[in-house]
Parts: C-alpha cells; structure tokens; sequence
C-alpha cells in the first residue's frame, strides 16, 4: 500500500523558510512525478510545484523564485524548500506522487494528509 508522508510544515514569520519533506513507500515500480500541491480555507487546491522523475521542475507562477522542489529517488522522498514565504502562502501543503509501472500504463496517483503551513505578517 502506498503511502506519503509529510514532515516539515509549521509557523513562521514573513520572509522566513520552511522545509517540506515528502516520503514515499509501499510500491515496487518507481515514483514519477512527485510534488506538492496547496488548499487555503475556500479555495481550491492549487498546485505548487512537482517535479519529474528526472528532476524537471514546474512552478507555480507565484510562487517561481522563492520555493525550490527537488528530490532523492534513491529515498522516494521529495522536497519543497520556501524561502521569502509570505501570508499568502499560509495553507495546507499536501504531497502528491504517481506509481509508473512503465509500459504505457496509466499511473495512479496518491495524496499524503497535509501538513499546515502558517505566514504571519
């Protein structure tokens, strides 16, 4: 079965950092894209960044320049370190990832719970 989990969420003043970590477990094929996505209270859930099984990033436009996702395929675990965060990135960060078992067959996905990320001003 697989399962992610989150670590590294928090509280932190504007302009400070957090670190995201997201670890992957309970499949035999390799992890795709990983990455994280985000939901504010009422809004949707928008995604943040993810990056491809060889590292290729895609951003967010609001947040490009401050947040930088990367990840270890030997850990199955995936990164989101933010910098410069600001009251608007307060959210429930949550880890996605995708079982490829290759062949061309569709890739399930799979959601960690969340974790809780907090900007004061």
């Amino acid at each position: 079965q697989v399962q992610l989990a989150e670590s590294g969420g928090g509280s932190v003043q504007a302009g400070g950092s957090l670190r995201l970590s997201c670890a992957a477990s309970g499949s035999s094929f390799k992890f795709g894209g990983m990455g994280w996505f985000r939901q504010a209270p009422g809004k949707q859930r928008e995604l943040v960044a993810i990056a491809t099984y060889d590292g290729t990033p895609t951003y967010a436009d609001s947040v490009k320049g401050r947040f930088t996702i990367s990840r270890d395929n030997s850990k199955n675990t995936v990164y989101l370190q933010m910098n410069s965060l600001k009251p608007e990135d307060t959210a429930v960060y949550y880890c996605a990832a995708e079982v490829d078992y290759g062949l061309g067959r569709p890739r399930d996905d799979y959601w960690g719970q969340g974790t809780q990320v907090t900007v004061s001003s």
